[in-house]
């Protein structure tokens, strides 16, 4: 087995950057992203990225810092309402968008994965997201239905967070995590995996393996996460009155 593992962020991404790449990032919201990968993306100072990920961090964290440094030229991105630099460059032109029904993103990543091209779906007919999109007729139970052709998506590096890995490279997320790592550990022609715990080769049973070690080309061990929530919704104390 070749050794996957690396020190650390900067010495795992040694090597693969270059200007005007593309790279995926893992995450749902705030709740499993590649902290520590995006800082050291932010630090090596590659720009014109294209990057694909659900949504596009917060200001001042996650890909928001990489879009403070203008290091970003396109997202591919499904939700982008929660960082105020994001809509800044995209109202004034700085910004290009391709934007996605979430559903369709996670479908996309899915099928450059498993080395499909294309597919045909009905969501976003008849919409914006329609637009300069081949549409067919398809026959379905229901009648002839119109479907538009939506394209795989690849990176030449996915950036992940995983929650326990062993040696190997093989990967456990931890609940919501899941929504886009996984499947884009297997859509990038180079995966780098950031893990909270690494365990002895032989530790998981097999059935509980989210992501084979097959699509892991570099891992190392991050510390001291943030994890910070995205939207915090309290009740004021004293709020319920008896």
């Amino acid at each position: 087995m070749a050794n996957k593992l690396y020190p650390d962020a900067k010495a795992a991404l040694d090597g693969l950057l270059f200007d005007g790449m593309t790279i995926m990032s893992g995450g749902f919201g705030l709740c499993g992203i590649p902290e520590k990968l995006i800082a050291a993306l932010r630090d090596a100072g590659v720009k014109g990225l294209t990057v694909i990920s659900n949504n596009a961090g917060v200001d001042g964290f996650g890909l928001g810092q990489l879009l403070e440094t203008r290091q970003i030229a396109k997202m591919i991105s499904s939700y982008v309402g929660e960082n105020k630099e994001f809509e800044r460059q995209y109202l004034a032109g700085e910004l290009q968008l391709e934007f996605n029904p979430q559903g369709t993103l996670a479908e996309r990543i899915r099928a450059g994965g498993a080395g499909i091209p294309g597919f045909y779906t009905k969501t976003g007919v008849g919409t914006l997201v329609a637009e300069g999109k081949e549409h067919k007729d398809f026959a379905t139970a229901s009648g002839t239905e119109t479907y538009i052709l939506e394209t795989g998506l690849v990176a030449d590096v996915s950036i992940v967070k995983a929650w326990k890995a062993d040696p190997y490279g093989n990967l456990i997320f931890r609940k919501t995590s899941r929504n886009f790592n996984p499947m884009m550990a297997t859509a990038g022609k180079v995966t780098v995996v950031e893990v909270e715990e690494l365990v002895p080769t032989g530790t998981f049973d097999p059935d509980h393996i989210h992501t084979p070690g097959v699509f892991v080309q570099r891992l190392f061990v991050g510390r001291d996460y943030e994890k910070r929530i995205e939207q915090r919704t309290v009740r004021p104390k004293n709020h319920i009155k008896f």
